[in-house]
């Protein structure tokens, strides 16, 4: 892709340095929260609504019990990880002025299924997650990493509300 004054990497630079601009004035300001609600919808698939999208439709395999209607769960999880750093890899890139030929994030995980099934003790879901990350760039590797969004491990806090 082309680099002008505009656009690098089809990233609207404009918007984005009015952007840095504005939460280096107010910090506060750049605090954003999101919010997704899922609802069963029989067996196990679930419809998930975002903003104004159309529902992320999951379902679980056959071999798991499921319809295979739609990815699983865990499946969104890899798929949204790896989202998330393909972004973050664009977006620090463009900012940077440098052009990618191209991008792509792998993301693998080792889930045991035998919690899943009440089989054993210890949480069910992801036990390891693997990314690799494929870029074509002139850039120095060093560079690139800058893009890396997943530098921490993110509080998670779970409730159950029983309605």
């Amino acid at each position: 892709m082309s680099t002008n004054t505009t656009s690098t990497n089809g990233v609207d630079l404009a918007t984005i340095a009015g952007l840095a601009e504005q939460y280096a004035a107010d910090p506060e300001a750049a605090q954003s929260f999101w919010t997704a609600r899922t609802q069963w919808t029989g067996g196990f698939r679930t419809a998930t609504y975002a903003r104004q999208h159309a529902p992320i439709l999951t379902d679980e395999p056959e071999w798991l019990a499921g319809g295979d209607s739609a990815p699983n769960p865990v499946e969104h999880v890899l798929a949204a990880l790896g989202s998330c750093l393909t972004v973050g890899y664009a977006a620090a890139a463009a900012v940077r002025g440098i052009e990618l030929r191209s991008l792509e994030v792998e993301v693998k995980g080792t889930v045991d299924l035998r919690v899943f099934l009440g089989l054993a003790e210890g949480h069910a879901g992801y036990n390891q997650l693997e990314v690799t990350t494929y870029i074509d760039s002139d850039a120095d590797a060093a560079q690139l990493e800058e893009g890396n969004t997943l530098e921490r491990p993110v509080e998670l806090e779970a409730r159950l509300v029983k309605v």
